[in-house]
């Protein structure tokens, strides 16, 4: 079993319930009639910025109750539920290569003949999305990144690139990345001097994976992993680590508020996205179309973006912006002369599960293990 299914914490919330009020739980036999649907997305600020932008809008709009569950990502879930026949989840926010692999395995409802809202400006719908926000069992929700983040007061010469990251000898200390091998194992080919465009089909090679875990050994004593996205910003906080990879718009937001004692580092980011899907045997499934078309309009993600800058899948939610949010968009193009990779999703999707069992081997290795078999 991967690490990041130890200890996955799936609670089921409705608005209702996070307005304070009490409300019995509901499973999805009781969802049966068809009035309410289940959202499954991440916890945390991304989930708050859901709400507020987009789940408590529809329900106002429609007097439909939405139920609220969390999960720590990967197609495990849906798997277990589409096997058994025991559907309980109706939309998921999936990252675009589990989008993939869970569309390729049968595991969501097709969504290629779906008729979404055009853009507020007018743009046909199929124009408005960013490439890769369409595919065939999904519609694009958010632009997101994974950067990383340092203590301010750990180091007099503050790093600044993503070699730095892995550079312990100049920056020393405690690293945190979290529980995947996404985004660390590019990383640690950048910063070996791998050109980005190369990045993917040397990763590809036995070699090319070998290259990328030993340039993760140098941060391998004391390295935490982490799922939640604001775990980062403790571990940072409280001093625990040093440095940690963290989602770039929780860990800039994360970074203003009041007693925060780290910052971001741009370069080196991993631009990825997120796509609603539908587990194949919803018992709701027009409900959830329905949802996933509210959800997905212009004014929704630019509402939903006004709570935690991500960049939205519509460009016609650009302009729904104020320069103060655009500005902190993790695509915003006054960034682009920092160095960032776009995540090839598409591979990720064909990949993934070979990669994440090296990970898994490199991580849990007998070598780093205590006498008590705790992780140093």
């Amino acid at each position: 079993m991967h690490l990041k299914n130890l200890g996955r914490l799936s609670c089921r919330l409705t608005a209702m319930a996070l307005l304070g009020l009490v409300a019995a739980p509901m499973t999805g036999q009781a969802q049966q009639g068809g009035s309410d649907l289940t959202f499954t997305s991440w916890t945390g600020p991304y989930m708050r910025s859901q709400m507020l932008g987009f789940v408590r809008p529809y329900e106002d709009q429609t007097g439909k109750s939405v139920f609220v569950e969390h999960y720590a990502g990967g197609i495990g879930e849906i798997r277990d539920q589409v096997e058994s026949a025991n559907v309980i989840w109706d939309v998921v926010d999936l990252t675009q290569a589990d989008s993939l692999r869970a569309c390729e395995e049968g595991l969501l409802e097709p969504l290629d003949d779906i008729r979404l809202p055009n853009g507020v400006d007018g743009t046909p719908f199929n124009e408005d999305f960013v490439d890769g926000a369409l595919n065939e069992c999904g519609v694009g929700v958010i632009v997101w990144a994974t950067a990383y983040a340092y203590r301010t007061d750990a180091f007099i010469d503050v790093p600044n690139t993503i070699a730095d990251f892995f550079n312990t000898k100049k920056f020393p200390g405690r690293r945190a990345i979290r529980n995947d091998p996404t985004v660390v194992m590019e990383w640690a080919l950048m910063a070996d001097g791998v050109p980005r465009n190369e990045v993917y089909s040397t990763l590809e090679t036995p070699e090319g994976v070998k290259r990328a875990l030993k340039v993760m050994e140098r941060i391998r004593p004391g390295l935490q992993v982490w799922d939640n996205g604001r775990e980062p910003v403790r571990l940072l906080n409280a001093g625990d680590v040093v440095m940690s990879s963290i989602w770039a718009t929780t860990g800039a937001t994360a970074s203003r508020e009041e007693g925060a004692r780290f910052e971001v580092v741009w370069d080196g980011r991993v631009i990825e996205l997120d796509l609603f899907g539908i587990p194949k045997g919803s018992r709701n499934k027009q409900e959830a179309i329905e949802f996933i078309r509210y959800a997905s309009s212009s004014e929704s993600l630019a509402h939903m973006v006004e709570y935690l800058p991500n960049g939205p899948t519509r460009k016609s939610s650009l302009t729904l912006l104020s320069d103060e949010v655009l500005a902190q968009l993790p695509n915003n193009p006054a960034k682009a002369d920092e160095l960032l990779i776009r995540s090839d999703a598409d591979w990720w999707s064909k990949n993934h599960a070979a990669l994440e069992e090296a990970f898994d081997a490199w991580f849990t290795d007998p070598g780093r293990q205590g006498a008590s078999g705790t992780v140093r």
